[in-house]
């Protein structure tokens, strides 16, 4: 299915430029200087590219990926109203970011991150929710957003039954090649039970179903109502990016969700958001 995959063509960031510093704004300028207005800024800003003023840095800049400079920028990349980050994850999430020996760099155009975008969409004419995940891609000297996977709550109800060991009503007698499968009519005349004839542990392709459906005209794009970020780059950990609309300094793109987790849970989470596996 990777030639069906729909891509988004990918515009070089826009790095937003500031004049001043903050601690000499007042007002609604402070407020507009210190959000993380934009995803790359973020990860500049995580990664000590970008100075108080806002202006970018460079190799050879003096306080280019400086470790004390990332530690209070780590600081205020947090979402601090978040119910689900307490202060002592959030400590030792950035002491292992910072570990002095390889501290952790975000990279906008490397693998480990994914966005997810949540849509509505006309579906035969009924609207409905559905979630795109996206990630970066290589194409030729440039770099593009391509569907990764999707998630519809319609297309998971089609396959309730594929993990089902106790139902044994629904099979194909094991001797059926005999009579040319002959008795396959059987399987065929209940659609809706047409997941129990398969192998157990299939994994039904999302992406080829919303292809097939949008080709078909049972789907209909409509607008993207909410984005947000999964990034795996951080070594052992898991966090979740996500815009917050606040007139306050503690704004824009921010850190709602991190976790610690293994190589192992780390394959399992990305497995979610590809449906390459």
């Amino acid at each position: 299915m990777r030639n069906l995959t729909w891509i988004f063509l990918l515009f070089l960031p826009i790095t937003a430029l500031a004049q001043g510093s903050i601690g000499s704004l007042t007002g609604d300028e402070s407020v507009f200087y210190a959000q993380t207005k934009q995803v790359n800024q973020f990860f500049m800003r995580f990664n000590g590219e970008e100075n108080v003023t806002g202006n970018r840095l460079y190799p050879g800049d003096p306080g280019f990926r400086d470790l004390k400079a990332r530690k209070k920028y780590l600081n205020i990349l947090f979402d601090n109203s978040s119910p689900v980050v307490n202060n002592d994850v959030k400590f030792v999430f950035i002491e292992d970011a910072l570990n002095k020996k390889n501290p952790a760099l975000l990279d906008f155009y490397s693998p480990g991150w994914f966005a997810e975008a949540t849509c509505t969409f006309m579906y035969k004419k009924e609207k409905v929710n559905l979630i795109l995940y996206l990630k970066i891609a290589r194409q030729k000297d440039g770099y593009k957003w391509v569907i990764s996977n999707v998630y519809f709550d319609r297309f998971e109800s089609w396959f309730t039954n594929l993990n089902d060991t106790v139902n044994v009503k629904y099979f194909i007698h094991p001797m059926s090649h005999e009579l040319d499968f002959m008795n396959l009519h059987k399987a065929f005349r209940e659609p809706e039970n047409l997941d129990y004839y398969f192998e157990q542990g299939y994994k039904p392709d999302m992406t080829g179903l919303f292809v097939m459906e949008m080709k078909n005209g049972n789907l209909s794009f409509v607008s993207v109502n909410n984005l947000k970020f999964h990034v795996f780059q951080v070594p052992g950990w898991y966090f979740e990016l996500s815009y917050f609309s606040r007139n306050e300094n503690n704004s824009g793109w921010l850190i709602s969700n991190v976790i610690r987790i293994s190589e192992k849970e780390k394959k399992a989470l990305i497995g979610n958001y590809t449906h390459v596996n």
